[in-house]
């Protein structure tokens, strides 16, 4: 089965970890974890898009805060070789199951087997802020055969989940969509919420 985007479409993306990309793009993810960033603004993290590419932000922390590989082995992120420092790989992308808001920890726990984060972090997002609670997402992804390589700028930075791409850059974006390869959930999905 091919992504469905309408034709008046214009692409988003959801800036997430690499390493959890990476998860969602090897089947091992299903679901997506949110609190909330510093720039979501008053009402905090909303899914205001039900269709996005994924947007692989780095920072050294990750492996540690993740579950190591089945070999136990810490997690690391393999850069693409012939990329300028500059570039941005676009190459996972995602149309949302079910989401919804969840604020029972036992329930948060049951989504363990459906994504990477140790449960250590996943207590600290769930009790940030004034209210417990995170934001989640069932995903079924796409894996783009030729990856929308776009260059970096300050539109992509700052503390916020979402943010516009520019559609006329980068080539067809919407042929390698189309040419993309569904992703199959490993771990499955969290049928109960869904």
């Amino acid at each position: 089965m091919q992504p469905s985007t309408p034709p008046d479409w214009r692409p988003v993306a959801f800036k997430e970890w690499q390493l959890i990309s990476d998860a969602i793009a090897s089947g091992e993810q299903s679901v997506i974890l949110r609190k909330g960033g510093i720039s979501e603004g008053k009402a905090g993290f909303q899914w205001i898009h039900d269709r996005f590419f994924l947007f692989p932000s780095l920072f050294h922390e990750q492996p540690v805060q993740v579950t190591p590989l089945p070999d136990g082995t810490l997690r690391a992120f393999v850069p693409r070789e012939g990329l300028a420092e500059d570039d941005v790989v676009f190459s996972v992308y995602i149309e949302t199951v079910a989401m919804g808001r969840i604020t029972d920890w036992e329930e948060v726990l049951r989504l363990a087997p459906y994504h990477i984060w140790r449960e250590e972090i996943v207590r600290e997002r769930y009790e940030w802020g004034d209210e417990p609670g995170l934001s989640w997402a069932a995903v079924r992804a796409w894996e783009l055969e030729e990856p929308w390589i776009l260059k970096d700028r300050a539109t992509f930075g700052g503390c916020r989940s979402w943010f516009g791409l520019p559609a006329d850059e980068g080539g067809d974006w919407r042929a390698r969509l189309a040419a993309a390869r569904e992703i199959a959930p490993r771990c499955g999905l969290p049928d109960w919420l869904i």
